[in-house]
């Protein structure tokens, strides 16, 4: 038997979870109550979708992502449903198009307009009716455009083609009937050809979805399955649930023999319901508990043990739901490798959590930032229908590439004539320093304040900026709380700009003196 050491080697093994501060959190959000086992908020690089609380129907926020701070109570909502929104789901293609379904038994899809919601949105632009009774879970194909799959308490799973121009379809292209109770979940591999489901029956399926046959079905006693997930092109899946002693576990499964688990992770023995985060680029895997303000992470291999765990993050505020953000949305400046947006009802707060792999070195780390899943479908919708199969289109997150996304509405600004910082001025104090070589530092200096200077009446003839934000991009303040952030941080950059102009007068007349001593020296020659 081969000895394998006890500890590994890994980018990962000290990832940490960091809260944002009060500043970037969104506050005053009234979180639905609902008792549905959903996440309840859908993220993608330009918006944040929570569903909420609504009179007389179902309705849910559409919040840009860089409009932090207080909520206004009468922010725009998307209020179209008759009964309580279940599920809300962004489409992987387009950031401005998002589905929901409801109790009503109605699937709808939604167009969000470029210059943001300012009235209440009521027309959706697709209708999708066919289930009979409540519709509680939607999922977008990861690679086909248009295609969207919806299951609902009628124990079916109704596959959508929207590729089209009709505002209401009254039939799926395919039904698939093969579940005998409620469907709890849903999971696409990596190239959409198989879909996993859990059910009420506890009974894991794989399941080929245009063909409607169940390939793979589980028949394990000792693993009462609630969730399921695919794990990338690991060629397994991982489902949360609970043991035969009704503690929380996350169990491993081999996705072309679901006889028996591969391995078996108990967790504590809380009653929360788990919901699993896979992120197929660093193979890392978050559980976050419902109820709970923990988040665990592993890290997943193909070889035994399987799950190796890392660390948790802590936190004293309880998350009713949970969104994550595509991995084309996260920080690369800041070695952020996957962000959460957590609910927490008590507060009526969304808490972004960031996790961080520590770095000293401020440039693009491309050893945890391979190619990602970007925004362009691999396949159309009748490609996909007609038995196609093929893997998502990959970009790269290095900033300036042609590949890189375009976020643009949530990025700052860079200045147009960004101030040259001097090259270690105190170098000029060495004897071995020649005249010359003073006097040029010294006009690169002052070369330096007029460029500084010609971006400040720059700046005054151009649109009104506020830190780094056009005022376009960033809607102005609307709440009292709102201009006291905004003013505390613009006296925070004028206190700034007035420290470097002073630094740098001091270095002037450093240098201007040191010039004078230098003149008279060799005068005196």
């Amino acid at each position: 038997m081969s000895w394998q050491p006890q500890y590994r080697s890994s980018k990962y093994r000290h990832v940490f979870g960091k809260p944002a501060n009060k500043e970037s959190c969104y506050d005053c959000v009234p979180i639905t109550r609902s008792v549905q086992d959903n996440h309840f908020c859908a993220v993608n690089p330009i918006f944040i979708a929570v569903v909420t609380e609504c009179a007389g129907g179902g309705a849910f926020l559409v919040i840009p992502i860089q409009q932090s701070g207080k909520l206004d109570p009468h922010h725009p909502k998307v209020c179209g449903h008759r009964g309580n929104v279940l599920d809300i789901k962004w489409n992987p293609f387009n950031d401005y198009v998002i589905a929901s379904c409801s109790e009503d038994a109605t699937v709808k899809i939604w167009e969000i307009p470029k210059h943001l919601l300012n009235k209440n949105l009521t027309n959706p632009s697709k209708e999708l009716l066919g289930h009979t009774r409540r519709v509680g879970l939607i999922e977008w194909h990861p690679t086909a455009s248009n295609i969207i799959f919806s299951t609902g308490y009628d124990y079916k799973i109704m596959i959508w083609n929207i590729d089209n121009d009709d505002p209401v379809i009254y039939s799926p292209v395919r039904t698939i009937e093969c579940h005998k109770d409620v469907i709890l979940s849903m999971s696409f591999n990596t190239d959409g050809s198989l879909l996993a489901t859990s059910c009420k029956d506890r009974i894991i399926r794989v399941i080929d979805p245009r063909q409607g046959t169940v390939i793979q079905e589980s028949n394990c006693k000792t693993h009462k399955a609630s969730k399921v997930l695919f794990l990338g092109n690991m060629k397994m899946l991982l489902s949360s649930g609970t043991s035969r002693w009704n503690n929380r576990q996350a169990a491993l499964w081999d996705q072309n023999d679901l006889s028996v688990p591969l391995h078996q992770e108990d967790l504590d023995g809380s009653s929360g319901l788990i919901f699993p985060f896979y992120d197929c680029d660093t193979n890392m895997l978050y559980i976050v508990g419902k109820g709970d303000g923990n988040i665990r992470y592993y890290e997943v291999c193909s070889q035994k043990p399987y799950l190796q765990y890392l660390n948790e993050f802590r936190s004293s505020l309880p998350q009713k739901g949970i969104g994550a953000l595509p991995k084309r949305g996260v920080d690369v400046s800041t070695c952020e490798v996957f962000r959460f947006y957590k609910l927490v009802t008590i507060k009526s707060l969304i808490e972004p959590v960031s996790m961080i792999v520590p770095r000293r070195s401020e440039s693009y780390q491309e050893d945890i930032y391979p190619m990602t899943t970007g925004t362009q479908p691999a396949l159309t919708a009748h490609e996909w229908l007609s038995g196609i199969n093929r893997g998502p289109v990959l970009v790269s997150l290095k900033p300036g590439s042609k590949s890189a996304p375009c976020q643009v509405e949530v990025t700052r600004e860079e200045p147009k004539f960004p101030i040259k910082e001097p090259k270690l001025v105190h170098e000029v104090k060495m004897p071995t320093k020649t005249l010359w070589e003073i006097e040029y530092k010294t006009e690169i200096i002052r070369e330096d304040r007029s460029n500084k200077k010609a971006f400040e009446r720059l700046q005054d003839t151009k649109q009104a900026m506020s830190n780094g934000f056009d005022i376009f991009e960033c809607p102005p303040p609307k709440t009292e709380n709102e201009l006291l952030q905004m003013f505390y941080k613009q006296q925070e950059e004028i206190r700034r700009l007035r420290d470097q102009i002073n630094q740098r007068d001091v270095q002037i007349k450093q240098l201007e003196l040191e010039i004078k001593n230098k003149r008279n020296s060799t005068a005196s020659y």
